[in-house]
């Protein structure tokens, strides 16, 4: 799915292009790349079939709503099979029956009654954000996901309750009519049901006749320790409910650990900063250093220089799915005073003597030598 181009790219027509337009575009994308006319033309074939998928999702109404407000995790499956099978076809069809004068142009026509058949409900995503310390422990989410549910008053036949939908006349409930062009059997999408291969005469007043209203539901989602940005997880069955009583789509929870004021995430370890002052790392000390879970004190060896990286081991972001974790790297800074009172002031300036005269009873070759060993 992530690798898929934007179908509006496909097509190359705007975000905001109407029906006509889509349908242009890609009546042209059709014509130049279809197999019939590129014979052995591997990359031709990937290009036509990608212009059918992007038509099949922008020409339905209802799915080109979903993949607007999702992208393709909001058609999911039905973006990439689907609509190849019972829901968009037919559109594909009739545009190249007009173009090259047949039908069932990808061999053996379909089924009666798969027009008809319920079909799996679209795939959801939901982005959730969260900080580093909640992905370190773990959490319990409260997911407002606006969905396709089932209606309760027609249990998703979109009939009236005490009615039930009926075969369409017009295709005999194949959603699709037939007849013969010559050498061809032309196959083309039913007016009458628009390919539904059934009509309802009395719709249900709850949902207009589509089986299917819009509700937002409260979804209890636990997110496991050690979670990171592009983590997923997949709740089975959550997505929107299929037409006709088909099965519902699966759910998507993206997570995104947003960036952290102390520290820096590279997988499990953790990496942080921590000032010394110039006293400190020349003679050594103990500080306390933030982790995750609290305070804890470091060890600074005396002579410590700027940049000094020290490992607290375990000390960094659970393993997900697993045992341990990772550790967090500490790296010093030696902090310049910028403010000195009178008495600091008189003690560096001591002490700047002592060294000048060391410099002067050493080389300074030597001394470079003593310092950096």
């Amino acid at each position: 799915m992530a690798n898929k181009r934007d179908y509006y790219e496909v097509l190359g027509v705007s975000r905001g292009a109407n029906e006509a337009e889509i349908k242009t575009a890609y009546r042209k994308l059709a014509v130049r790349y279809h197999p019939d006319k590129n014979p052995g033309d591997a990359a031709a074939e990937e290009k036509f079939k990608e212009a059918a998928e992007a038509y099949s999702v922008l020409s339905v109404a209802e799915q080109r709503a979903r993949y607007d407000r999702f992208g393709h995790a909001g058609v999911g499956a039905a973006g990439a099979q689907a609509n190849w099978g019972a829901q968009g076809f037919g559109g594909i069809e009739d545009i190249l029956g007009d173009l090259f004068g047949f039908g069932d142009v990808f061999g053996g026509g379909r089924s009666p009654g798969r027009r008809g058949a319920a079909q799996r409900g679209a795939d959801l995503r939901y982005d959730l954000e969260m900080t580093l310390e909640e992905a370190a422990e773990g959490m319990t989410a409260q997911l407002r996901v606006p969905r396709l549910e089932a209606c309760d008053a027609c249990k998703g036949a979109g009939a009236a309750p005490g009615t039930q939908p009926e075969s369409c006349p017009g295709c005999a409930g194949t959603g699709q009519v037939r007849y013969q062009q010559g050498f061809f059997s032309v196959s083309r999408t039913c007016g009458q049901c628009r390919g539904a291969g059934r009509v309802i005469r009395t719709p249900c007043e709850q949902c207009k006749g589509a089986g299917r209203v819009e509700r937002e539901k409260q979804i209890e989602v636990k997110i496991p320790a050690g979670v990171e940005t592009g983590s997923r997880l997949r709740l089975a069955g959550e997505g929107e409910a299929g037409p006709q009583g088909g099965p519902a789509g699966d759910l998507y929870v993206v997570i995104h650990v947003k960036e952290h004021e102390l520290f820096e995430r590279q997988g499990n370890n953790l990496y942080a900063s921590v000032p010394v002052t110039f006293a400190q790392a020349a003679l050594g000390s103990e500080v306390s250093v933030q982790t995750l879970e609290g305070q804890e004190s470091l060890k600074v060896p005396a002579g410590t220089q700027t940049g000094t990286v020290f490992r607290l081991k375990g000390h960094g972001m659970p393993v997900l799915g697993g045992r341990g974790r990772g550790d967090l790297f500490v790296s010093v800074t030696v902090v310049t005073p910028t403010t000195l009172t009178r008495e600091q002031r008189k003690l560096l300036e001591q002490l700047a003597q002592i060294e000048e005269k060391d410099l002067s009873d050493k080389g300074l070759i030597d001394k470079v030598r003593d310092i950096f060993g």
